[in-house]
């Protein structure tokens, strides 16, 4: 059994995970809509992380829209004392599978009582406000209206805990006059590396930094880097990826994402490689390249 526990911990507010936990987008259809091929299999990978010590859980209610945190529901409620599970609010899909902002009070309210119903729970551990400005990263505005809201039904007891994903330095900075924010969520990796500045300042503040796409923005050269330093390792590129961003800073989080049971093994195995100094080099050079 693979020890996660080897990559350590992290803080999300008062509660503790280990630095290695899984991301259910996957779970859903084609482009996270409708859904899964598979039900029994999706399930059946959702208890094989928990069954491997994963007790963390990022999710949202409009993945599929519902079918993720249906399935969730299914497969692990009662939920285990020691998981917690992360959501988004802040976006809806369209008829079409388009993500478009859903910012407003009525919007953010009805997605909470989306995610509590679904998920089967009274209260929501951590809920991240998914700023969309620009779907496709982040961009400037102010967030003082939405984040007002999650922290209205933070103090009704709907919340425990609220977080930013797709989030600016600036918008952190004025999450945090509002209230306290306890994990960002943006993409980063090897190769897409614009929130260094941002990871560090978050370490000294022992708030949780959680990138996706860990393989996302390479191209072939770059590729061929990631791949050259996997085959000298015997791993898998995706396995070095992440084992690189665990070592990038200590309060990375991760949440890997898969609908296979092979991979979700092969993904959660990155808690025990070892990244020798020439290694991260190479993988370092990456982001300069």
């Amino acid at each position: 059994m693979i020890d996660l526990a080897t990559a350590g911990t992290v803080s999300l507010g008062d509660r503790t995970v280990k630095r290695l936990g899984y991301g259910a987008m996957q779970l859903a259809g084609p482009g996270v809509f409708g859904p899964p091929k598979d039900r029994d299999a999706a399930i059946a990978v959702l208890r094989a992380a928990v069954a491997e010590g994963v007790d963390h859980i990022d999710t949202s209610d409009f993945y599929g829209p519902h079918v993720t945190n249906q399935i969730i529901r299914e497969a692990l409620h009662p939920y285990p004392d020691d998981l917690v599970i992360v959501t988004k609010v802040g976006a809806r899909r369209g008829a079409d599978a388009s993500w478009n902002p859903a910012f407003s009070a009525e919007a953010l309210t009805q997605a909470v009582h989306d995610n509590l119903r679904n998920l089967g729970v009274d209260v929501l551990d951590v809920v991240n406000l998914r700023l969309m400005f620009d779907v496709h990263g982040p961009a400037e505005g102010s967030i003082e209206a939405p984040l007002t809201v999650l922290a209205d039904l933070q103090r009704r007891g709907l919340i425990r805990r609220i977080g930013l994903s797709n989030a600016t330095r600036r918008q952190v900075a004025e999450g945090r006059r509002i209230t306290e924010i306890v994990c960002v969520q943006n993409q980063y990796n090897l190769a897409h590396r614009g929130d260094d500045a941002l990871i560090d300042e978050l370490a000294v503040a022992g708030t949780a930094y959680v990138p996706f796409f860990p393989l996302g923005g390479f191209s072939p050269l770059q590729s061929s880097v990631l791949s050259e330093v996997a085959a000298r390792l015997g791993a898998t590129p995706m396995q070095v990826a992440l084992a690189w961003l665990l070592r990038r800073a200590p309060n990375i989080l991760l949440i890997p994402g898969t609908s296979s049971l092979g991979h979700l093994r092969e993904n959660l195995a990155a808690a025990e490689l070892v990244l020798p100094a020439d290694a991260m080099a190479a993988l370092d050079g990456i982001g300069a390249a």
